[in-house]
């Protein structure tokens, strides 16, 4: 698994907390969730002050750093908060720091690459990174409301190489044009994707294919502490088990958004990826069991 994203000290308050410069960024989150089901290379930059520590935590969980360049500068820096409706993050402050001249270097053997995971940054660049893999199996992007609105004609471009788009509710009505979210959903899927993943927070997900629907809930937790990354979580979830398994069924692609809902909400326990840290496989297997028993029910006959 490729992955190509950033990686970032956050400062985050939220009602039940405050933290400062801890680990974060979607590459981070992103190669963290699907170590647990397959290899990982990252791709992605950050500054000489960055902590080892927090690379000794990546090589911990075998991500492989050969793609990740430490470069004169501060690393990409955000504060965010939260209040009560933890679905909404308020962005306080943005420092792109050396991300804002990133440029991914695809490392010799990673052009080989079978699944390819495009985390937010701009499309021109995800583009960069497409035009030098050679033969994959799955594309996967995510993409924000800012690409959206700036740099649309390179998305749609992008779009049209893509097989699975990861995006948020309100990003998919923005991209689609329609208040509708199943209009919107299929006017995507006709921009190129094979498969939209819509991320709903703490309403769950939904996927879209030319064929089908499925509708998943989120997993109820009585602890919320942090939000921030969890949308990354659920696609490193998603897609590491794709990769794993190497089955693009439409069943398998359903199982892949439970594991990733799965490893969602694991990450919001805790602030930043401390609940990843101390995660176990076992823990993930038996939630994916309690998922499966939130959502079975006896059809009539």
């Amino acid at each position: 698994m490729l992955v190509v994203g950033s990686v970032a000290l956050d400062s985050v308050e939220t009602p039940f907390g405050k933290v400062e410069e801890v680990l974060g960024g979607s590459g981070t989150y992103f190669s963290t969730s699907a170590s647990f089901f397959t290899d990982v290379n990252l791709v992605a930059v950050v500054g000489e002050d960055f902590p080892e520590e927090h690379l000794s935590f990546l090589r911990s969980r075998n991500v492989d750093l050969g793609g990740l360049r430490k470069v004169p500068g501060q690393t990409f820096r955000w504060k965010g908060e939260y209040g009560y409706d933890l679905n909404d993050a308020h962005t306080l402050e943005t420092h792109l720091n050396v991300f804002e001249n990133f440029r991914p270097e695809i490392p010799v053997g990673w052009e080989k690459s079978k699944f390819v995971f495009l985390a937010n940054i701009d499309p021109h660049l995800q583009l960069e990174v497409l035009d030098r893999i050679v033969e994959p199996e799955v594309v996967a992007c995510d993409t924000m409301n800012f690409w959206i609105e700036r740099e649309r004609p390179a998305l749609v471009e992008l779009l049209k190489k893509v097989d699975i788009l990861l995006i948020n509710e309100s990003e998919v009505r923005q991209l689609g044009g329609e208040a509708n979210l199943v209009k919107a959903a299929r006017i995507i899927l006709d921009m190129g994707p094979k498969t939209l993943v819509v991320k709903r927070g703490e309403y769950g997900a939904l996927m879209f294919s030319e064929h089908a629907l499925f509708a998943a809930p989120a997993y109820p937790l009585e602890e919320v502490f942090d939000p921030t990354g969890a949308g990354d979580t659920f696609a490193g979830g998603f897609m590491g088990y794709l990769a794993a398994t190497r089955n693009l069924s439409p069943e398998n692609i359903r199982q892949a958004i439970i594991f990733g809902s799965v490893m969602a909400s694991f990450t919001v326990e805790r602030f930043s990826l401390e609940r990843m840290k101390v995660l176990e496989y076992v823990e993930i297997k038996e939630r994916f069991r309690k998922f499966k028993l939130l959502t079975e029910f006896q059809g009539l006959d």
